[in-house]
């Protein structure tokens, strides 16, 4: 899994998009140097009035950009996949490499300490939970135990946990520190999409016509 400096060492022309949390992040490396746009506009307009804007301030084009990172989750559904079926729509003008990351392993390496739980609302009275070095876990509420903090800005439907704390989410910072700069976070998706615990689960219907019981 390569890390920020090894996408950047190999594509130095990089866009980032995260849209997991109430504010649409983007970030552009050019030349060595990084601009970013945040905003809490919604994901479905922010997303590109934020790369129209950084890409016209550095004279640039999707067709200049070497690759592209993204959030693929957890965080808000909505706006990971408006920032995916983005990718794929510039991918099409511009087929670069485009690598995901994952917003908790993000939050948890930043801030460094194993012991603390770093959650997210995955909805039905459950929590999307992750401690540094370990593997992504859903957990019901009821099952949470130890110290848990949420990244800011991270919506919840789901009512909080008692005592959670709050972690930095602000990427501009984030990604400048060592300790995130040289994480490996990033993989290869061919298909930007949101992440998932599970694939979805349908039941095939089978038309019938309803008759009243017999007696």
């Amino acid at each position: 899994m390569p890390s920020l400096r090894h996408l950047l060492a190999a594509h130095p022309t990089l866009l980032l998009i995260d849209s997991a949390s109430a504010r649409v992040q983007i970030g552009l490396w050019h030349q060595a140097r990084a601009s970013w746009q945040t905003t809490e506009a919604e994901a479905g307009t922010a997303v590109f009035a934020s790369v129209d804007a950084l890409l016209a301030e550095r004279s640039l084009t999707i067709a200049d950009l070497n690759a592209y990172a993204f959030c693929e989750g957890p965080g808000s559904v909505l706006g990971i996949r408006t920032a995916a079926v983005a990718l794929r729509v510039w991918r099409v003008l511009n087929p670069a490499p485009a690598y995901a990351y994952r917003s908790l392993t993000a939050a948890a390496t930043a801030l460094a300490k194993p012991e603390v739980n770093v959650i997210a609302d995955a909805r039905r009275d459950s929590w999307h939970v992750l401690r540094l070095g370990e593997t992504l876990r859903r957990v019901p509420t009821s099952e949470l135990s130890g110290e848990c903090v949420m990244p800011d800005g991270f919506r919840h439907w789901t009512p909080l946990p008692p005592g959670l704390g709050r972690t930095s989410y602000d990427l501009a910072t984030l990604f400048a520190q060592p300790a995130l700069l040289d994480a490996e976070l990033f993989t290869e998706s061919a298909e930007p999409d949101a992440f998932q615990h599970e694939e979805a689960s349908y039941v095939t219907w089978t038309p019938q016509v309803h008759q009243a019981p017999a007696r």
